[in-house]
């Protein structure tokens, strides 16, 4: 290093000019140009981020929403991070994954849907869910290891810590039918192991039904307003259950594919020792 150059970084520290950068000025200084600042250049712009490119990527986006940036560099010619920039940044847009759905749905089973939602609106009333029995069917498990306290024991640090044998869940299971409103179950009952459920088992469960509804709710049995909300199930849809259902005015539409009008959630429940069967 020259004296001069380091006499200037000794003033300037890092605000010392390139060896390369004062070449360039002194040979702008000869030539007579006295200006250290950079020339205009012509050719391709810094940036093709103009509302032309923006369009074509657009475009090339609409063809197939499953193409990856890579895959839109390559159709529209422009550079990865380009085309990254302008669909996050320009058209605000983020690459998620798909949300998977029980079922798309036609345009016939969106108007049913609509048809259904509507109906139930009339029906119900927008506040007064009181009047709609909702039914689902669960598994239940005869099996329950405990846990936290009730699996604790009292060990000195030489003893070996204690086991226990992992049962599993498949071994002992019932069906568990229930009926329920928002003030809680109406009616439950187990399906005994081997019993299938068809419509003639269906309906007379709701015969056992209608008889809960009449002792434990009383006054909805003596206004006849007594809702039966269900989802397609076979057993559930068969032509003598709507009959028995819509001579008691009890009928609600389900649309099909439709969980997402399910009116409550399926309560939690202990499998008691003495319990009701439907045999």
């Amino acid at each position: 290093m020259s004296v001069h150059a380091q006499r200037c970084q000794s003033h300037y520290f890092s605000a010392t000019p390139l060896k390369t950068q004062v070449y360039e000025w002194y040979s702008r200084f000869r030539g007579g140009e006295m200006s250290c600042e950079d020339q205009p250049r012509s050719g391709r712009p810094s940036t093709c981020r103009n509302d032309e490119n923006l369009e074509k990527v657009h475009n090339a986006n609409n063809g197939d929403r499953h193409w990856t940036t890579d895959e839109i560099s390559e159709i529209t010619g422009f550079s990865w991070s380009s085309c990254q920039q302008m669909l996050m940044e320009d058209l605000n847009m983020k690459y998620v994954s798909t949300k998977f759905v029980p079922r798309l749905l036609t345009g016939d089973q969106k108007s049913i849907h609509f048809n259904a939602f509507y109906d139930l609106r009339e029906q119900v009333g927008n506040q007064n869910l009181s009047k709609v029995v909702t039914t689902d069917e669960t598994w239940c498990y005869g099996y329950n290891p405990g846990g936290g306290q009730t699996l604790s024991q009292w060990k000195t640090p030489k003893s070996p810590k204690p086991k226990m044998a992992w049962q599993f869940q498949s071994n002992v299971k019932i069906m568990l039918i229930s009926f329920f409103d928002t003030n809680g179950i109406v009616h439950k009952g187990f399906v005994c192991p081997g019993q299938t459920v068809n419509q003639q088992f269906y309906l007379e469960v709701l015969k056992r039904l209608r008889d809960s509804v009449r002792k434990k709710r009383p006054e909805m049995w003596r206004r006849s307003d007594c809702f039966l909300h269900h989802d397609n199930a076979p057993a559930h849809t068969a032509l003598s259950v709507q009959q028995f259902l819509a001579k008691n005015n009890m009928i609600i539409p389900h649309p099909p594919y439709s969980p997402e009008l399910a009116l409550f959630p399926v309560p939690s429940y202990e499998m008691p020792n003495e319990r009701e069967t439907f045999c």
